[in-house]
């Protein structure tokens, strides 16, 4: 009697077929992989269920390699009666592409083959969360938020469960996988009425359901926030310091990393692209990529392409260190990947980062606002005006004014504008990073930005 194959096990036979076949059908080289995935989300607004939804999906994804031309076909039907009529297509599709002098596998020497190269990172927690236990904590969530004095309303509560199995190979040899989950929480409610209306929101996701705050901490701190906003007041068109909240603040780590995408660099459209080695962030700023954080919101074994990763330290004391690459911008700028591929199953990869985060500094959000006699707390960003190749910034904001280095009274309806490379060169962080979303930065103050307001 012999052991029945678990799925991981399954999809690899499937990639291995799929590779054989393409080089028995003419390919040089060629990768594969399947992503697959259930969730179930459930959703509750004023005392009632609202929506239950449940999802399974498998997705999967060729690559082949005629010379210097490729091809990817992507079916969502994984069954083995598709797979020869997968290579068959994609194929031909090779034949006809036109060449990429930067396409092709990634380096051997860089693909995770031993087991050393391939970490434990704890993503995947087993437990399961039926419709009815999703319920009774969006519920709770909910019922907890409209208790508080000035709550009038919501926009209901949700709570998910989801989890993933992602398995990849090449005809390097290359060939793994890997399982992860996620648990999210979350609530959006309103205060006041009419016209006076402010609504905010909280939410917590992570990885096992153990470590996922409870409804009563995520519901309180739902309706405090929207309190805090109720009564804003304009603020005059000014030059000031501006306080970033780390909800925001992540924000400006984001458009670092898409200045950085090696892609961007080989294509000359970024605002850092001549500035390797330079100074473009305020002494003692640290920003790090890393896709080995245990049970981080975006750590992976390996990346896209199977390349080993490890940490990164793209900003030291302010120099910026390195792009992220993959095999494809790498060979365009003459270096060698980092283990930054990331992909789908029906495009080629294409660099992204993983646990990105500024490294915290060593004043308290309190101490960083302590000197400002006049400044802007920014809790909410609206609007996507930022400029890639110039740097130019200039975004709808919403948060707090700042009198004697105190939060005061709640601001919105302004402007805040400046550029990204004078902004990096005057930004201070706190000491409050948390790793939350993946992307990730402390409090930030950044002196000498423009306020348009009445």
């Amino acid at each position: 009697m012999t052991d029945k194959k678990d799925l991981s096990e399954q999809y690899l036979d499937k990639l291995d077929y799929l590779i054989t076949a393409a080089k028995k059908a003419g390919a040089d080289a060629s990768d594969a992989i399947i992503y697959s995935g259930q969730s179930e989300a459930v959703s509750w607004r004023l005392g009632k269920l609202e929506e239950v939804e449940r999802s399974e999906s498998a997705d999967l994804g060729l690559r082949v390699f005629i010379g210097k031309k490729q091809a990817i076909v992507s079916s969502s039907d994984i069954s083995n009666g598709v797979l020869d009529l997968l290579v068959e297509r994609v194929i031909d599709m090779a034949k006809n592409a036109p060449e990429d002098p930067y396409a092709g596998l990634a380096d051997p020497d860089l693909l995770a083959l031993k087991a050393a190269d391939i970490p434990e990172l704890d993503l995947y927690d087993g437990t399961e969360k039926s419709a009815d236990e999703l319920r009774e904590l969006a519920r709770a969530t909910e019922e907890i938020a409209l208790e508080v004095e000035g709550i009038t309303n919501s926009e209901g509560a949700s709570a998910s469960s989801s989890k993933g199995l992602i398995a990849t190979a090449n005809s390097n040899g290359f060939a793994q996988s890997y399982r992860s989950s996620n648990f999210s929480l979350s609530i959006s409610v309103i205060a006041g009425a009419d016209t006076t209306m402010e609504r905010d929101y909280a939410y917590s996701s992570k990885r096992y359901f153990d470590d996922l705050r409870d409804a009563q901490a995520v519901g309180r701190e739902a309706a405090e926030k929207t309190l805090a906003r109720l009564g804003p007041r304009k603020a005059k068109t000014c030059k000031v310091p501006i306080i970033f909240d780390p909800r925001v603040s992540r924000t400006l780590l984001g458009h670092l990393a898409g200045a950085i995408n090696g892609h961007g660099i080989a294509r000359g459209t970024s605002f850092l692209k001549d500035k390797m080695n330079s100074q473009i962030f305020s002494d003692g700023i640290s920003v790090v990529d890393d896709p080995h954080i245990l049970r981080g919101p975006s750590s992976k074994p390996f990346d896209g392409e199977g390349c080993r990763n490890d940490k990164l330290n793209i900003i030291e004391n302010g120099v910026l260190q390195c792009w992220t690459l993959d095999s494809s911008s790498a060979r365009q700028l003459g270096l060698i990947s980092n283990g930054r591929a990331s992909r789908g199953t029906s495009s080629p990869p294409s660099p992204s980062s993983t646990n990105l985060y500024m490294a915290a500094g060593s004043l308290s959000p309190e101490e960083l606002m302590a000197d400002i006699k006049s400044g802007f707390y920014v809790t909410d960003l609206i609007g996507m005006g930022v400029n890639g190749i110039t740097g130019d910034y200039s975004r709808g904001a919403g948060g707090f004014w700042i009198e004697d280095g105190k939060i005061t009274y709640p601001v919105n309806e302004v402007t805040i504008a400046g550029n990204l490379k004078t902004m990096f060169m005057n930004m201070t962080a706190a000491d409050d990073l948390v790793i939350k979303y993946g992307t990730d930065a402390p409090t930030l103050r950044i002196d000498g930005m423009m306020i348009a307001g009445a």
